[in-house]
């Protein structure tokens, strides 16, 4: 929730000194890990807030469970995986056609 990647830097290296005392591993990969997911902060603002949270992926797992609800139970894992892929296609297809999650274009960004 850094406003920044440099504040962001230095709230990991501060986590890292906390941690590193009583979970070592969890410190190293920190270090490594974390510094990737950062890149996230050189982003403008209203796309960060769509990116750090995870509300289109639930969506969509609720989707799809509420599909496997109605159908109930499956002849075989191909089946299911095909009902999986129709619905995220779907989603796709909405997104590709005007409903965006971010829409990014050159006069304007907008999170809808």
């Amino acid at each position: 929730d850094a406003p920044d990647t440099n504040t962001a830097l230095e709230l990991l290296r501060l986590t890292i000194a906390k941690v590193e005392i009583t979970a070592p591993k969890l410190a190293r990969w920190m270090e490594t890990a974390i510094r990737e997911a950062l890149t996230v902060t050189q982003l403008l603002s209203k796309i960060r807030k769509r990116l750090r949270a995870s509300n289109g992926l639930v969506r969509t797992n609720q989707e799809i469970r509420r599909r496997f609800k109605t159908i109930g139970s499956f002849v075989n894992d191909a089946s299911c995986l095909r009902l999986a892929s129709a619905v995220i296609m779907e989603i796709s297809d909405e997104w590709q056609l005007g409903k965006a999650y971010i829409n990014i274009k050159e006069d304007k960004i907008t999170a809808s």
